[in-house]
Order: C-alpha cells, then structure tokens, then sequence
C-alpha cells in the first residue's frame, strides 16, 4: 500500500447512524427505513407496499439513486465496521449477503473510490482482497424488512438495519479509511500469529459495540 494512505479518521458531513451493530445481532427496519430503502425505487409507493406484504422475503433493488453499494468478504467487511466505529465516524446501513458484508453509501461513491484503492496500490494480498463497488445500472439483493427468529439461518441479514428516512451514508473517502485500516489489522493479526504459533489463534471477528 501507498504511504499516501490515510492516517486520521474522516469527518463526516452528516450524522452517522445512532446506534452501532452489536455482536451477531440483526434489528427490523423501521418504517422509515423502509421508506427510504423503497425510495431506490422508479416507483416508491408501489414498491414499498409490495414488500411490506412480504415482510419475510428479500429484495432486489437499484443503485445509484439513493445509495451505492461496497461489497466486500464477511470477515474483512466486519472488520471494516470494527475500525468505522471503534475509530472512525460509524457507518451507514450494513447488511450480510451470501458470505459478503454489504456497506451503504452515498451516490457516486461506486464511481470514484476503484480509482481511491488504485492510488492506494490496493490489492495483491489476502488481507487486501477485491473490493466490489455497486453504483448506477447495478442493482443488489438486501435483507428482509424483518430481523430472522432465533435459529433461522438467513443467507441475507442486517448488521446495521436502516431507521430513518435520511441515513448518514459514508462516502469513498470514508469506506477507502476504512479499507485501509481493516487491511492493516489483518497484516498485524498475521504477524502476532506467525510470531506466536503456539498461542490462542482465534480470532475476534466481530465485536463492535455501540458508541456512548
């Protein structure tokens, strides 16, 4: 990676989601998620009534109106959460699809942050795998409106669920942070491990707590 990489936390321009995502934990949309999720839509109303009828299933929607999409590997996308909100400004939107960690953010974010990652010579290494950026003419599955029962095993879940209708959502500069950061801790947990064979190799994978 480039020396050019950031160094401090970014500071957002709106106001992060109040609540962090705690550990395995999935929330129900709101109304106003909900809204707000539709609003993707040509046709909101339409769209917002058809799955509130199926509060249980999921949905496709598309890109680039309302929000971009950065997807990333579970394991690296939670710790990308972990340095959002243990160190940065927190995060949007968060869901889990299909062993991939799927982040929330602004219009056009898709569009610059390839170019951000290539700057930052990303890629190359397990612990800088590809980076998958969602934006205008693609669209996404995200999670049903409701959490899953316990012991219902969802492929598709909300780690940080949507709960207004105008959610702070980060932008390129933010998720490449975030990018860099997750990437460094991976490096430094590989070190402690190749350094200390013998000792307790599990690895905490998600543990981000709400921030007080």
């Amino acid at each position: 990676m480039s020396s050019a990489s950031l160094h401090t936390a970014p500071h957002p321009t709106g106001t992060p989601s109040p609540t962090g995502p705690a550990h395995d934990s999935c929330d129900d949309v709101t109304a106003e998620g909900a809204a707000w999720l539709a609003s993707a839509e040509t046709y909101p109303r339409s769209a917002l009534t058809h799955w509130r009828s199926r509060p249980n299933a999921p949905a496709v929607l598309p890109c680039g109106s309302a929000f971009d999409v950065v997807s990333v590997p579970a394991v690296f996308g939670r710790r990308m959460l972990d340095r959002l909100w243990e160190e940065g400004p927190g995060s949007g939107p968060v869901a889990a699809h299909r062993g991939r960690v799927l982040l929330f953010a602004a219009p056009g974010t898709a569009q610059r942050l390839p170019s951000l990652l290539e700057w930052e010579e990303w890629g190359g290494g397990a612990e800088v795998p590809p980076v998958l950026c969602h934006g205008t003419g693609d669209a996404v599955t995200v999670p049903p409106l409701t959490a899953p029962t316990p012991g219902d095993h969802l492929k598709s879940r909300w780690l940080v669920a949507p709960g207004t209708r105008h959610p702070w959502l980060p932008g390129p500069e933010v998720v490449l942070w975030a990018c860099v950061r997750a990437a460094r801790s991976a490096a430094s947990s590989a070190v402690r491990i190749s350094i200390f064979p013998g000792g307790d190799q599990s690895a905490k994978v998600y543990d981000v707590s709400r921030r007080r």
